[in-house]
């Protein structure tokens, strides 16, 4: 994967103007799309497969009535008036008359309609005037709410010191909002660019990359709508993880970059290599990002599989143009991103080398050599301080949100407290009891039965309503509960009603239902709550089994996962605290303290997993890199920390501001998962990883970087720091930087469980020359020449094919040779023509000594005669079981490799002697 980064980094270096037109192009077509294409947000939580859900898709055909949207009108009089009053009652049923005739509304009911119960408050101080509106939500004209608005308005005005307000689901808010505070973040986020960057351009670089990659997938998200239900928390969740990583990520790349810059390194060269190497680790970090989003389709919910897939996709485009983009900006910048050489301080006369506040490292090297001087301490007060503050996420309750939590002030926000303060929490979550009832003789009377059943309940505050439809064949009752949709009491009379369902059969022969919107809310929530533990599951065992991969060690993966589940149950306590217990509310302008919403936890592990590896790949990488280069278990802790934690800070910092500043003014849902992914982000990076990681490196020593060797062996490597892209790099003027060999090899060695194949082996094959070799089958012939052509990897040596070293640039390799295995007289000289086609730098040809017919002999004849002339300017490899089989085929000079079972030091031989 390094090798491929390298060439696409150098690429968009060179390439850079057509990199920039490319982006911005992608931008205006993706931008033109959403804008002519786009749909309202839809909030409507659908949840296939439930109760609840298949009842309400049943109503919108047996009982078209009361599907659709509905909204409300509340009026209140002046303290002290009876809503019963002629004045009143005249005016609120002239106003359901007028509503009527409003082009959305299917009916108006007054609340002194004799069909409808409890429309009216118990001190006659307050009415509702129920709406049926035809279409869903998203569906409803902003032309219809201000109609409804307006003839609220004219209430008011008719009747001074009264209240009216239009509201209820039509006014849900559907529409994301940034404001200015957002951008505080981003300011944020240049100041920390600028303090670790040290130059304005640099810091420019990533603000504006990620800009550019929010800007493209938010557009994508608004353009889904034309597709599919996309509710407005969804692009907000776009826009807030594009920024946070697009920042991030080129971060990674560019402080690369400019200290390779100030090592010396030429600028294509530098950014060439910042992708292949900080580029490698952004593809992982990405990816884990992206695998644990995806992993919220786990929970089997459609929005939130959506919600999963939108933020997978915001981190997509930010990788891809830290990719791509990024270093053919780093182009446009050429040597200016150069940091200026600092000269050095004069020391002290009594002041030895090495010693002193800046020979110290700074505060990185001071902070990890107190954290590691007694890391049992570290450990126990680091996971003791955890466990403090995750104490009130056992008491975090989940619902969906409703119009309690809307922006205050707004018309669903002003309904919403009306109802509450004048009829109950409960009128503003009713719950709908469906039954079928096309069996029944008395239809009438088994829905006022199962009514008066409902009504004698704990927690019911009425039933307002109990009828068939005009078929007689489904019948609903309207039950209100007497505490708010998303309170515990509500939870617990949808438990009780659905466990009335088979006295109901028994006695009344049909079947119930409960649904409604508060209904599905809870449905969903219980839904989430169970698919916390397998997804809780798939995230933790995911974790484990990539940083083992990556890391090659049993103990980082098992340290990095139960740090993660640290700040896991640290961010969720912070957000109990705030949302349940109410601690800081006003500060962060949390205006309503109570449930946070249902999807809450299984998004905050998967994002926090994702920027946890993050963080963990970026720090402890480049402690085993130290490691695994030479130097102590402790060194390498201190010398890996003090590389890799200014960087790391940084981006945590410029994460935890661009989390943090969609707190104080997002919408309530927007809030929580904001506040939670700050705190997860500071934690993590901070007390965890900078903290907690190096206290158990420090404890564990050398085994920390122990992996067995069958799992090695199975596991496949992830080149996060490009230790391949550096042995390529090595290699690049190897064995003379004028040579043409078409194989250069030394030493080359492959080993198995199964024995050693071939050992020792050195090869200088150039073009035009002709290489058999001979071996007996079982000693590696094969192997070997698979090796050489980039279709297997050798174990030990060096070697170079075509000009390519193996095995980094097999591909390219492969690409350039072409390979015959002989196994079928007929087919060999199909095989030939086949693998000789496009005339590639070299042909392998295995177990030609197995031709005997004329045709084929020829074939081969003649690719001989036409490599070893120089017509063809090709090399080619021969491999025989005995040379002496093509003895008549083989000309005077040839290059000769005999394989032999002692694996002495082999070198290749011809009719004269040793080459």
């Amino acid at each position: 994967m390094s090798s491929f980064l390298y060439s696409l980094g150098r690429a968009a270096y060179r390439r850079r103007g057509r990199t920039l037109a490319i982006w911005l192009l992608v931008l205006v077509l993706v931008g033109g799309v959403a804008g002519v294409f786009n749909k309202p947000f839809d909030e409507k939580f659908t949840l296939p497969g439930t109760q609840s859900q298949a009842a309400l898709d049943s109503l919108s055909l047996t009982f078209p009535q009361v599907s659709g949207t509905t909204a409300q009108l509340v009026f209140a009089t002046p303290d002290g008036d009876s809503i019963r009053d002629a004045r009143y009652q005249d005016a609120i049923e002239d106003t359901a008359k007028d509503l009527e005739s409003i082009a959305q509304v299917e009916s108006a009911t007054s609340p002194f309609d004799e069909n409808i119960d409890g429309a009216i408050s118990d001190d006659d101080g307050a009415g509702i005037i129920s709406l049926q509106l035809r279409g869903a939500q998203a569906e409803i004209t902003e032309e219809t709410k201000t109609q409804l608005e307006e003839r609220a308005t004219q209430l008011v005005e008719e009747f001074p010191g009264s209240q009216a307000q239009a509201g209820g689901e039509a006014f849900s808010e559907n529409r994301p909002g940034v404001s200015i505070v957002e951008a505080v973040g981003v300011v944020v986020a240049l100041v920390v660019l600028l303090l670790t960057l040290g130059s304005f351009r640099a810091a420019g670089m990533p603000l504006a990359t990620a800009l550019l990659g929010v800007g493209i997938s938010m557009a994508m998200v608004i353009g889904a709508t034309a597709f599919t239900l996309i509710s407005s928390t969804t692009p907000m969740l776009a826009l807030m993880l594009g920024l946070a990583v697009g920042i991030d990520y080129a971060l990674f790349i560019v402080s690369r970059h400019r200290d390779q810059l100030a090592d010396g390194m030429e600028a294509e060269e530098s950014a060439a290599q910042s992708i292949a190497t900080a580029g490698s680790a952004v593809i992982f970090a990405g990816l884990t990002v992206m695998i644990a989003l995806g992993g919220l389709a786990v929970a089997n919910i459609p929005f939130l599989t959506t919600m999963g897939i939108a933020a997978a996709l915001a981190v997509a485009v930010a990788v891809l143009i830290a990719l791509t983009l990024l270093p053919a900006m780093l182009g446009f910048a050429g040597d200016k991103l150069r940091p200026k050489q600092r000269k050095p301080k004069q020391r002290k006369p009594d002041q030895a080398e090495g010693t002193g506040p800046r020979a110290a490292g700074g505060l990185a090297r001071v902070w990890v050599r107190v954290v590691t001087k007694w890391p049992i301490v570290t450990i126990l007060i680091v996971v003791a301080g955890l466990g403090v503050v995750s104490l009130p996420a056992q008491d975090l309750r989940l619902a969906l949100p409703d119009n309690g939590s809307a922006p205050a002030g707004s018309p669903a926000r002003t309904t919403y407290d009306l109802v509450s303060e004048n009829f109950g929490e409960g009128y503003n979550g009713p719950l709908i009891v469906t039954a079928e009832i096309v069996g029944s003789d008395d239809p009438l009377g088994v829905m006022d039965g199962i009514a008066d059943d409902i009504r004698a309940l704990p927690g019911v505050a009425d039933v307002p309503l109990a009828t068939p439809n005009e078929n007689a064949d489904t019948g609903i009752i309207q039950v209100i509960p007497e505490s708010a949709p998303d309170s515990e009491g509500t939870k617990q009379l949808v438990a009780d009603i659905r466990g009335m369902s088979p006295q109901f059969e028994d006695e009344y022969g049909v079947e119930t239902a409960v649904t409604g919107f508060t209904a599905v809310g809870i449905d969903v929530s219980d839904r989430l709550g169970k698919a916390l533990l397998p997804f809780g599951i798939l995230v933790v065992g995911l974790s484990l089994v990539l940083l083992t991969m990556v890391f090659r060690s049993i103990a980082v993966p098992l340290k990095a996962t139960i740090g993660y589940l640290l700040s896991v149950a640290a961010s969720f306590g912070a957000v109990a605290a705030v949302f349940e217990y109410g601690w800081f509310a006003d500060l962060l302008n949390v205006e309503d303290v109570g449930p946070v919403i249902s999807f809450l936890p299984i998004l905050l592990m998967g994002v926090l997993f994702g920027l946890a590896m993050d963080y963990e790949v970026f720090l402890v990488a480049r402690i085993r890199e130290d490691y695994v280069h030479g130097k102590s278990a402790h060194q390498a802790i201190e010398s890996g920390f003090v590389a890799s934690s200014r960087v790391v800070a940084a981006a945590a910092i410029i994460m935890f501001a661009v989390f943090a500043s969609f707190v104080p003014t997002g919408e309530g849902v927007i809030k929580a998962i904001a506040l939670g992914l700050a705190v997860g982000v500071f934690v993590d990076a901070f007390v965890v990883r900078m903290t907690l990681v190096p206290a158990v490196l420090a404890l564990l020593g050398r085994r920390a970087w122990w992996l067995p060797k069958w799992l090695d062996r199975v596991l496949p490597s992830f080149d996060v720091e490009g230790e391949s892209l550096h042995h390529q790099l090595s290699l690049a003027s190897w064995p003379s930087p004028d040579s043409n060999h078409r194989i250069y090899a030394e030493g080359l060695t492959m080993r198995s469980q199964l024995g050693t194949a071939f050992s020792d082996v050195d090869i200088a094959l150039q073009p035009g020359e002709l290489l058999v070799i001979e071996g007996q089958p079982g000693a590696g012939k094969t192997s070997l020449m698979l090796s050489l052509s980039g279709r297997m990897q050798f174990t030990e040596g060096r070697a170079k094919t075509a000009g390519f070293v193996l095995p980094e640039q097999a591909g390219a390799v492969r690409s350039r040779t072409g390979f015959v295995a002989v196994r079928s007289e007929s087919d060999v000289c199909t095989d030939i023509r086949r693998a000789n086609h496009g005339r590639p730098d070299i042909l392998f040809i295995d177990d030609a000594d197995r031709v005997q017919s004329f045709d084929a002999r020829q074939a081969i004849a003649t690719l001989i005669y036409d490599v070893t002339s120089g017509a063809s300017g090709q090399s080619l490899v021969i491999g025989v079981g005995d040379a002496g089989a093509l003895a008549d085929l083989l000309p005077p000079d040839y290059l000769r490799l005999s394989l032999n079972r002692t694996y002495e030091p082999l070198s290749v031989h011809n009719a004269e002697g040793t080459r």
